[in-house]
């Protein structure tokens, strides 16, 4: 009866028998009848006196250990781990060497002690050495390091006692528990065969000492799916609902099977992921092991726990690891009429070499390279089919035969290749990708090949199928898509035999079925709008009749009802003797961009509209503003004062706005000064200048003082027009005392000039017009000198967007204390000097007194 351990246990809990112990010598020869190694004299029992390296064949010495080997899981590690095995084989073949001769001079030995024949002593030794868990060359150099000392007997007995002491250590010592239970389960496991039997027994001898309460064995299907195989713990209606487990649904196995280790669930209902038992057992915890072998998961061992997963030492980790391994035997050895597993590896891959030959894509047939541990390291090419191409350019027989990172050491670095293919091996889903970058080394030199790949497992080997994308085929693809996304499909009619090809695009454009018969090109009229038919006619005739490429628009009728606007091109074939023969060319659907031109032009014309709707409005605008207030007026006669007024329109026409002056005589022989800015532009704001204007003019009559005419004023803003609002300052002079009553109502102050000095007057209080019903003004008076010159002036003067008002009126005064001769020239100096950059229009009023 074989026995399966895990790998790294203590001798306490993994060796019947112990390096160096030797059973009896076999049938027909006493114990302590052979030579053997003699502790008294030097040499441990089991110890070899060969150099590092010189173990049994296929099993170097690793003088680097596990932890220095790298991470044989990375691309870096697979390739530092194939330039190691490689190094560990050509020490193997060497050492092998030297162990046959040391094996033969053994049996040489033997020969003369037991005084047999050599096919006796090659019995005798292989049995001894099956027996004393030793290799053959192992216990052949402690046979001929020991041939010169005559203590055949006293040896024998001390391997016999050695041995018996590990067994009495292994039942006896501290990790009894352990090694009696995963024995025992074992035993009944490789007895039945049975998975169903396998799980009761795991749980009856190992797991329910651990507190376990269910086992389930699950069997990986090739596409992802699990099925139940074996299970103990769970009533017979929970294993019937959990027979089949489809791909994709995620359970605490399908995690395991996926990622391709352990797993474990505290508690599996705050993992929120179904699994087997979870009504009876959701506050339970979970331990899922992928059962594989070679690098095969060929199922998964669930576990499960009642309470919340307890604390497990590192005995107990190896005693789990163990028996997800004795399932995987199990599962591996299950009949293949059970549709578990595929046919025998040799039938297996004498199918899959026969099924590659039938393919008309590249393939390679793989099988798994173990390592003397029974790792998965490698996968060796066990056939390139007929249509092989290898991307580096090199022949079916220099690939052939060789190990995978051998021949492609890429593979493990760049494009992924060998992860894929060891998963797909080790979990049985297939992996397909398109346009998946492939890189080869040619002379050192990394090369690049885009390919389609498709990898899939069958039985104990995978088959690997490429199809390295062309420059014909790369550009038809982009061609098939640019046709997509510009709506065009080609055509071609023959018109010898009448055959016409239409691409899949065309049909789409058509409305038609592509198990429907194309249109020729001379019934294009009967598909298209009746307005439309003459177009198309001129179309026929200039590629039939002339033979020259034409092209046209037209409205098609498709049979689901719906129009659309399609543009055709086509050129006429000729044959060598300049006979037509064929015409080919394309549709395209140009709906969009036909809508697009009606939906400008509908913009065009009335943006046109509106432009010429608002051109006319300015000018009305400006013509009312010019014919009531002109840049320049006729001198007012006016007794011992000087008038003069300025009015600079906005430059834009669009930007016509509603400042206004008046200066005008009043009966009662005082003169009226006026400035005022209506907000805004435009036609409302200049008849809005024009309502105030008049008014304010037509309230002086009566005889009231600034203040009452700004509320007055205000009252018209407010009530009598429409949201009217605005700034004015009113003055009223009186030449015969020289006296100025002035009003403001949110208007800049008015500027002094006397001498050679310049000031704004003291502003009174006054809110702006129209902003309410009721306001109250406040008035001030300022007694005028013969040579003062008074400024009244609206924001277009002074107003610039980055400099405050305050500034702007320094500035201002700045400009009016230079001396003019003229009151005119005054004026017109203030407005050629003006800072203002906001292209308002300007009243500017000047009175000087005589």
């Amino acid at each position: 009866m074989s026995r399966t351990e895990p790998a790294g246990n203590p001798p306490g809990d993994d060796a019947l028998l112990a390096p160096g112990a030797v059973p009896a010598l076999g049938p027909g020869v006493p114990s302590g009848a052979w030579p053997g190694p003699d502790p008294a004299h030097g040499t441990e029992p089991g110890a070899s006196p060969l150099p590092p390296g010189a173990g049994a064949p296929g099993a170097p010495h690793d003088p680097t250990g596990p932890e220095e080997t790298g991470d044989r899981t990375s691309s870096v590690g697979r390739l530092a781990a194939t330039v190691e095995r490689l190094r560990k084989e050509v020490r193997a073949a060497h050492a092998a060497a030297d162990g046959r001769a040391l094996v033969e001079l053994a049996k040489g030995v033997l020969i003369e002690r037991l005084s047999c024949g050599p096919a006796q002593a090659a019995a005798q030794l292989a049995e001894l050495a099956d027996q004393a868990g030793l290799s053959q060359l192992e216990l052949a150099a402690d046979i001929i390091n020991q041939a010169a000392r005559d203590e055949v007997a006293e040896i024998a007995g001390e391997f016999v006692r050695r041995a018996q002491g590990h067994r009495d250590a292994d039942t006896e010592g501290p990790g009894q528990s352990v090694s009696v239970r995963l024995r025992t389960a074992e035993s009944a496991a490789l007895a039945s065969g049975d998975t169903q039997a396998v799980a009761e027994s795991l749980l009856e001898h190992a797991l329910a000492p651990l507190g376990a309460t269910a086992v389930a064995v699950w069997t990986a299907g090739a596409d992802g799916s699990l099925s139940l195989s074996g299970h103990a713990g769970f009533s017979t209606d929970e294993a019937a609902r959990w027979r089949y487990v489809p791909p994709g649904v995620a359970t605490v196995a399908r995690q395991a099977l996926g990622e391709r280790r352990p797993v474990h669930v505290p508690c599996l209902a705050e993992a929120g992921v179904p699994s087997i038992g979870h009504g009876r057992s959701a506050e339970g915890g979970r331990i899922a092991l992928p059962a594989g072998t070679g690098g095969r998961i060929h199922g998964v061992l669930e576990i499960c726990w009642p309470q919340l997963l307890p604390d497990r030492g590192p005995a107990v980790e190896r005693q789990l690891d163990a028996l997800a391994e004795l399932c995987a035997h199990t599962l591996e050895s299950a009949p293949a009429d059970a549709g578990l597993h595929a046919p025998r590896e040799s039938a297996g891959v004498a199918e899959l070499v026969e099924l590659s030959e039938g393919l008309h894509d590249p393939a390679l047939v793989l099988t798994p390279h173990l390592d003397a541990q029974g790792h998965l390291t490698d996968f060796r090419v066990r056939h390139a089919n007929s249509r092989f191409l290898d991307p580096a350019g090199r022949p079916r027989s220099a690939v052939g035969g060789a190990l995978l990172l051998e021949a492609y050491p890429m593979a493990a670095a760049d494009s992924d290749l060998f992860d894929k293919v060891e998963r797909v091996y080790a979990t049985g889903e297939p992996f397909r990708a398109r346009r998946m970058t492939l890189t080869a080394l040619v002379d050192q030199v990394p090369l690049d090949t885009v390919a389609d790949l498709s990898i899939s497992r069958h039985g104990h080997a995978v088959l690997l199928i490429w199809r390295i994308e062309d420059e014909t085929a790369r550009l038809a693809s982009l061609l098939q898509h640019a046709q997509r996304l510009g709506r065009i499909g080609g055509f071609e009619e023959n018109l010898v035999s009448g055959e016409v090809t239409w691409n899949g695009q065309l049909f789409a454009l058509y409305g038609r079925a592509v198990t429907d018969s194309p249109v020729h090109l001379e019934d294009v009229s009967a598909h298209a709008h009746p307005d439309d038919a003459v177009t198309i006619g001129r179309f026929l005739q200039a590629v039939l009749h002339h033979r020259r490429p034409a092209s046209t628009a037209f409205r098609l009728r498709r049979p689901d009802g719906v129009t659309r606007h399609i543009r055709v091109i086509a050129e006429p074939v000729l044959d060598a003797e300049n006979r037509l023969i064929a015409v080919r060319g394309a549709y395209q659907d140009i709906s969009s961009q036909h809508w697009t031109e009606v939906a400008l032009a509908a913009t065009r014309d009335q943006l046109e509209h509106t432009e010429k709707e608002s051109a006319e409005r300015n000018r009305l605008a400006l013509q009312l503003q010019h014919a009531i207030m002109p840049p320049r007026r006729a001198p007012l006669d006016a007794p011992g004062l000087e008038v003069a007024v300025r009015y600079r329109p906005a430059e834009s026409e669009s930007l016509v706005g509603g400042d206004w002056y008046d200066a005008v005589v009043l009966p009662s022989k005082r003169i009226l000064l006026c400035v005022g800015d209506v907000a805004g532009h435009g036609i409302e704001a200049a008849t809005g200048m024009v309502v105030l204007r008049n008014a304010v003019r037509g309230l002086a009559v009566t005889g009231a003082g600034p203040a009452q005419l700004l509320s007055w004023l205000n009252i018209v803003a407010h009530h009598l027009t429409e949201h009217v609002t605005a700034t004015a300052v009113c003055g009223l002079y009186d030449p015969e005392t020289r006296m100025l009553r002035w009003a403001r109502a949110g208007h800049l102050p008015p500027v002094l000039v006397r001498g050679a000095d310049a000031t704004t007057l003291p502003m009174p209080g006054g809110l702006l017009l129209g902003a309410l019903g009721d306001a109250q003004y406040e008035e001030s008076d300022v007694q005028l000198e013969p040579g003062d010159t008074l400024l009244m002036y609206t924001d277009g003067l002074v107003e610039r967007r980055d400099t405050s008002v305050h500034d702007s009126l320094t500035q201002l005064l700045g400009t009016a204390r230079t001396a003019s001769a003229t009151l005119e020239r005054r004026l017109d100096h203030l407005l050629t000097h003006s800072k203002s950059d906001t292209d308002d229009d300007t009243c500017l009023i000047g009175v000087r007194v005589l």
